[in-house]
């Protein structure tokens, strides 16, 4: 493999630069907006890291470089954000600074690398954008891939992009790795035994997983769920099909039944709306097609379920909204058994997977993921391993801040893979 020059933007933890580096190539340049993961990156590498990108002189500060490397900013195509794309005020606009630098530049080669929904997003205009850019003096190709196709416990669907001069031979022999690992994952490969830090789960938690197994414990593996169980629905009748509660008036509403229940009732607007579930509360005129399914299945659950859930209901009154919620995604043969399994305390609810390999890595740190038989949160040392940092020197020093910067890191094992078949 030949021996190349690459600048690195948007560094982050460095992703990139891991990769490569260990593939033998020289960092020349590299860009990070965060002030403590820049520290970090003179820290861990030997180099200093730039500032706000759009703040360089690209002719005098950016040197010779036969590749860029950038995950740029994904916020603004995510499922998870506003999706203003392109024209986002804060992080719409760096593809085209990647761009102003390759044109002066000329690279051999274009890394980029972001979330799935990047190329789907504003109805395929915002990709149609980005490839129309990069074709003109680049053959391009993307693929999605995701770590636990490389035996890496972890799964994080990712868009990558590679992009190599015209004038240089294009892509005409490049294919993406396969990912074809065939093995099998387990979760606990990548757990610390005796982890010096670590965030216990909280009584109060665990007391909610508690009342949640004896809710599995009253059913059959064939009778849990596949839709998000919503507790608050259980005995509730007010109208949700049409047009959304929130347009109707006080004295209709006060004829039905609200969250768990309960009579709807209040001296205000105000007070009634109030005894609906938190979901229904919204000021919009008819629910998704989704809620409404949701909805159904749950009052229906209810129905068929009645007398043990009447008994059962009192102990999960006082759960704060999200602890009411519940997504159990084992499938429908395996023990209905919490202890054994990945947990996450998410917004949507108490989600449950397999302990074969973690949910990808996100940005806020109230979805980290819970090892219940260990009573603890994963640790950052572990989660750097998902993302094969795990040989840096220096991770951010807090919890939130560790969280927050492996999830928005790219995986090093993954553009590995991907190097190897682009630099020959």
């Amino acid at each position: 493999m030949r021996k190349l020059k690459f600048i690195d933007l948007f560094a982050g933890l460095g992703g990139f630069h891991l990769a490569l580096h260990e593939l033998g190539h020289t960092c020349v340049f590299a860009s990070e907006i965060n002030d403590d993961l820049r520290v970090l990156y003179k820290s861990n590498y030997g180099i200093s890291c730039n500032g706000d990108i759009n703040a360089v002189d690209i002719k005098k500060e950016i040197p010779k470089h036969d590749i860029i490397c950038a995950g740029f900013p994904c916020q603004p195509f995510s499922k998870a954000g506003k999706q203003n794309g392109l024209g986002d005020e804060n992080n719409g606009n760096f593809f085209d600074r990647i761009m102003e630098i390759a044109d002066h530049h000329n690279p051999e080669y274009i890394f980029l690398e972001n979330v799935p929904n990047l190329k789907g997003h504003d109805d395929g205009n915002t990709w149609q954008y980005i490839y129309n850019k990069l074709s003109i003096k680049y053959d391009v190709k993307e693929q999605v891939l995701s770590p636990h196709k490389f035996g890496i416990p972890q799964h994080r669907s990712r868009i990558y992009i590679v992009c190599r001069l015209k004038k240089k031979g294009g892509l005409t022999d490049f294919k993406f790795p396969e990912g074809d690992f065939k093995g099998t994952l387990s979760i606990k490969s990548i757990i610390e035994k005796k982890p010096k830090e670590y965030t216990a789960i909280k009584p109060t938690s665990l007391n909610h997983l508690k009342v949640w197994q004896e809710f599995l414990n009253n059913l059959t593996s064939e009778e849990v769920p596949r839709f998000p169980i919503w507790a608050m629905e259980f005995g509730a009748t007010y109208p949700y099909e049409g047009k959304a509660p929130i347009t109707s008036s006080s004295n209709e509403l006060k004829k039905y039944e609200g969250k768990f229940g309960c009579k709807i009732d209040g001296h205000s607007f105000d007070e009634i709306i109030e005894c609906l579930p938190i979901y229904s509360q919204i000021d919009q005129k008819e629910f998704p097609h989704w809620k409404k399914y949701y909805i159904k299945a749950n009052r229906e659950f209810y129905l068929k379920h009645k007398k043990w859930l009447d008994k059962w209901i009192p102990k999960i009154l006082e759960f704060e909204n999200s602890h009411q919620k519940f997504e159990w995604n084992c499938g429908n043969k395996v023990p209905l058994i919490i202890e054994d399994k990945i947990l996450q305390f998410r917004p949507s609810g108490i989600r449950v997977k397999m302990p074969t390999f973690s949910p990808a890595l996100v940005l806020t740190t109230t979805q980290i993921p819970i090892f219940p038989w260990l009573g603890r949160y994963m640790t950052h040392k572990e989660a750097a391993k998902l993302q094969c940092m795990d040989g840096l020197k220096e991770l951010p020093n807090t919890t939130a801040k560790a969280f927050r910067a492996l999830g928005n890191a790219v995986n090093v094992c993954v553009i590995k893979n991907i190097a190897i078949n682009l630099i020959k």
